[in-house]
């Protein structure tokens, strides 16, 4: 089934992310026009126009919604307004918060402004007051007093001398404030609805405001009058004087009076003369986006929310009630770029255009996006009227179809040069919802579709359907009734010979589209418990796999329609699947927010990805099979690399290179280099590596004061890491020495606050304690073992002593001289006495690795020593020797505590300059 010599793909990294940005709220762009600043929740996103990416990103510790924002004139300040009544002051290209204070709002803010020295801070609250705020020596300047309501327009006047500022509160007046005498010096009544946007003329004497009484006024700033009233029959909710200095002639303005633009609820742009109140140019829509009328103005969802003007580039802004900012070029307000700050729902996604240079998503909406991934800039493709809900694209990457919650399907063709996006194709015929949909593999020649009406569907298209013209109508060649329940699923298989099918009701079905006609049905997989997502054919061999509710995928023979695999492992619905690797590997994506890489030769899932936070209703990969992308519920598109050949060399490379770190190593201990040595060994992160240059060290002369030398030259960052290792060691008893004799010097010189700082430190030094109060207890019975010994050996020479030796005369601890022994050991009954010796010694260690161990246990062992000795007493004879001299004073428990005391005679000569109280010590730092 698979090639053999094809590398298996064994992981994928995110490469680039389209996540939402902007969810509603202020927009500003900065003074050089580089980033848009814009609000999501409790964050301010900062957006890079030239990549369409987020570089920047402010946000408030106690999670409040901001509530309002504003970036001075010199771009370097930006301060925020939380619901928590705090300004926050950011240094927003390093994300870091230079000053916070309590405004003094006794509801949140609602705008915000600078003037243009970036001096003064303006804050209108819902309280109806504004304050003036002194950002530079830090102090409230101004308490305006007397708006009714929220204040929700502030704005200085262009010319700082005049030391003016403009408000509008609820009762649709514009205040005019002398910030000289606090006082507000006029009221400008024109309006009878929400005044929504102030322009100003360059030279500063004329004003025009927008409303969402659908009129704007033209202002004479000297008079504080209005000069002319003019209707513009939408609510606006932007408005910009045009410059005069620019040939703008293209939207018609011929002449030098004043001109301004308008944004609102209607979703175009129109240009108006001040002077005879005319529009002179209205923007036109796409041919497949219908006006809005007078009713469905206020819901319409390209209405548009912001205006900005940007006079470096000579650009406009716009932002719509989808929450999408667009970029129009003048003269010719041609659009530039677009970005979607939210996409709702991602229902599906799809690589689009040559060499994947765009993704098609369908969202939540009736709109399709289409993302350039180098610029994330987007066109908006109108032409369904509801939720489009499954996309698919025919192998050359121009072509694509789309199908929809109203019954139609469409077919979009991408101009190559331009990489602009039209409808060439149209069709309807279902009864209910279209959710899914296949395009033909070899050439564009057909699709098929599958509906919620329980029919599957094949649409032959026209041959010049990528030709220039209008849209065609799509007809359907042939109509089945497939299933029981909605269709999910279809599939074209790569010889578009057949055609598969997964339903609701359990099962996929596989068709001939051979027949003229028709479609005949071949046979019908059965087995899984719930309904069937996804189905589709792999690349290379007569194999279908299908997704299901019921958590698993599966592989089936198109022969004989039998099972072939399961694949297990996602914890809820797998809804999609696709093959990678030439059909040797699999991936799949499922509700549980997870993509999985499967091995089909293996059984195996491979790996894991966290992907989303939501179901996962879109995946798909690239034509070179080099990427792959996923579109969630959660909002967030990502693009996947694969970098299974990377990882591949990294690893390759890092294996070299801990060889010759390994060399390195081994010269440096030969070299007597410990410091050195040392540090490369922590810099491995390998403890038995560091283990051993410790071990080196203490075999050396004046080992003691070698290792304290050593180790108190070590970095911080080196010291953690060896408390981390000594941790590790102590949990062994071959090891423990070299753990309690790195912990002596760490513990003695280093003071306990320094330590508690360590990552991770009050946890090792728990760890330390049990492991070290068992060494120590045993290290104690050793030690009294030992003694007793000594005393029978000595005991032992006292009985072959002449008679006449007093009993109580004291023990001789002189050692002993070269000498027959006193006594003779029946050598059978040795043997026997070892083997019950090694099984002691056997229960012993496995004691001594569990710290835990209970006390019952060493009773028991002590229990079972006694009843070894007892075994063996008969069988020891001393020639000449009273049995109760012999007997009791030399029993197999003290013959097998020398043997097997033997190898831990040097620990216990070792340990003597070991602190008793380490365990205490321990203690002391953790708590």
């Amino acid at each position: 089934m698979a090639n053999t010599n094809l590398q298996f793909k064994t992981n994928y990294a995110v490469s680039s992310k389209i996540e939402p940005f902007y969810k509603g709220g202020k927009v500003q762009i900065s003074k050089d026009e580089k980033y848009i600043f814009c609000t999501c929740g409790s964050r301010v996103n900062v957006l890079e126009i030239s990549t369409g990416k987020i570089i920047h990103c402010v946000e408030h510790d106690d999670q409040e919604d901001i509530t309002s924002f504003a970036l001075s004139c010199d771009d370097e300040m930006l301060v925020t307004a939380s619901r928590a009544l705090l300004l926050k002051q950011w240094d927003w290209r390093q994300a870091n918060c230079t000053r916070s204070w309590r405004a003094i709002h006794t509801v949140p803010v609602a705008s915000m402004t600078f003037d243009s020295t970036s001096t003064l801070l303006a804050t209108g609250g819902c309280d109806g007051t504004i304050k003036l705020w002194d950002v530079v020596k830090q102090y409230c300047t101004h308490n305006l007093k007397g708006s009714s309501g929220v204040v929700h327009l502030v704005q200085f006047h262009p010319n700082t001398d005049l030391l003016q500022l403009f408000s509008s509160s609820l009762d649709c007046g514009i205040r005019i404030w002398d910030l000289r005498s606090s006082q507000c010096v006029s009221v400008l009544q024109s309006h009878y609805s929400a005044v929504t946007s102030l322009s100003f003329s360059p030279d500063g004497n004329t004003m025009v405001s927008s409303g969402r009484d659908k009129i704007c006024t033209v202002w004479d700033l000297k008079t504080r009058k209005a000069k002319r009233t003019v209707p513009v029959y939408e609510a606006v909710e932007g408005v910009v004087i045009l410059p005069g200095s620019t040939d703008l002639t293209e939207i018609g303005v011929k002449s030098k009076d004043l001109h301004f633009i308008t944004a609102g609820s209607k979703g175009v742009l129109r240009v108006w003369e001040a002077s005879t109140a005319r529009c002179v140019y209205t923007q036109t829509l796409p041919s497949t986006l219908p006006s809005a009328s007078e009713e469905d103005e206020n819901d319409n969802p390209r209405s548009l929310t912001y205006l900005f003007h940007l006079p470096a580039s000579a650009r406009l802004a716009t932002v719509t009630a989808e929450h999408n900012i667009l970029l129009y070029q003048l003269p010719a307000l041609t659009t530039q770029q677009q970005f979607v700050g939210y996409s709702d729902e991602v229902l599906d996604v799809k690589f689009l255009g040559k060499g994947d240079s765009h993704i098609v998503v369908a969202t939540n909406s009736c709109q399709l996006k289409v993302f350039e991934l180098l610029t994330n800039s987007c066109q908006i493709l109108y032409g369904h009227t509801d939720t489009v809900l499954t996309l698919d694209v025919f192998k050359k990457g121009s072509l694509f179809a789309s199908c929809a919650k109203d019954r139609s399907v469409r077919v979009w063709h991408m101009d190559s040069d331009s990489g602009q996006v039209r409808c060439v194709a149209q069709g309807s015929g279902h009864t209910n919802a279209v959710g899914s949909i296949a395009c033909s593999r070899m050439k564009a020649s057909f699709v098929a579709t599958g509906s919620q009406d329980c029919t599957v569907k094949v649409w032959d298209l026209p041959a010049d359907c990528s030709a220039e013209g209008g849209i065609r109508q799509l007809t359907a060649r042939a109509t089945e009734k497939a299933h029981d329940k909605d269709v999910n699923s279809v599939a074209v298989s790569p010889n578009d010979k057949l055609l598969a099918s997964g339903s609701q009701d359990r099962t996929a079905k596989l068709w001939s589209l051979t027949g003229e006609g028709t479609v005949g049905l071949l046979g019908v997989f059965r087995g899984h418990r719930r309904g069937v997502w996804a189905v589709c054919f792999s690349p290379v061999d007569q194999v279908l796999a299908t997704t299901s509710a019921d958590g698993t995928a599966k592989l089936w023979s198109l022969q004989d329609f039998s099972c072939l695999k399961t694949f297990e492992g996602h914890d809820a619905s797998v809804l999609k699947v696709i093959f990678v690797s030439r059909g040797t590997q699999l991936l799949t994506s499922g509700s549980d927010g997870l993509v999985k890489l499967w091995t089909i030769k293996t059984n195996e899932c491979v790996k894991t990805l966290d992907a989303h936070q939501d179901k996962v209703w879109g995946l798909h990969a690239s034509r070179k099979d080099d990427k792959m992308v996923t579109g969630s519920a959660d909002s967030n598109i990502t693009v996947w690399s694969d970098v299974t050949e990377i990882e591949m060399a990294e690893e390759q490379a890092k294996q070299e290179d801990q060889i010759l770190k390994q060399q390195e190593l081994s010269n440096l201990l030969h070299g007597k280099k410990y410091l050195k040595a040392l540090g490369l060994a922590i810099s491995l992160d390998q403890p038995h590596t560091v283990l051993t240059v410790i071990k080196a060290i203490r075999e050396g002369e004046n080992s003691s004061e070698l290792l304290e030398k050593t180790l108190l030259k070590l970095r911080q960052d080196q010291k953690e890491s060896l408390l981390r290792y000594c941790v590790v060691w102590n949990t062994n008893a071959r090891n423990c020495l070299n753990a309690q004799a790195v912990l002596q010097v760490l513990l003695t010189h280093l003071p306990p606050e320094e330590l508690l700082q360590y990552q991770g430190a009050r946890s090792h030094l728990e760890g330390l304690i049990p492991y070290t109060e068992r060494h120590m207890q045993r290290i104690g019975r050793l030690l009294q073992a030992s003694m007793f010994l000594n005393y029978m050996w000595q005991k032992m020479r006292v009985a072959g002593a002449p008679s006449s030796m007093d009993e109580d005369e004291d023990m001789d601890t002189t050692p002993l001289a070269q000498a027959q022994p006193f006594f003779v050991i029946d050598k059978e009954k040795k043997s026997g006495s070892d083997e019950r010796r090694d099984e002691g010694n056997d229960s012993e260690s496995e004691q001594d690795e569990d710290p835990d161990s209970s006390v019952e246990d060493e009773e028991e062992l002590e229990d079972v020593s006694a009843t070894n000795k007892a075994s063996t007493d008969n069988g020891r004879v001393e020639n000449g020797a009273s049995p109760k001299t012999n007997g009791k004073h030399h029993s197999e428990s003290e013959e097998s505590s020398e043997e097997e005391d033997q190898e831990e005679e040097t620990t216990v000569k070792k340990t003597k300059g070991l602190p008793v109280s380490s365990a205490q010590q321990c203690q002391t730092f953790a708590s």
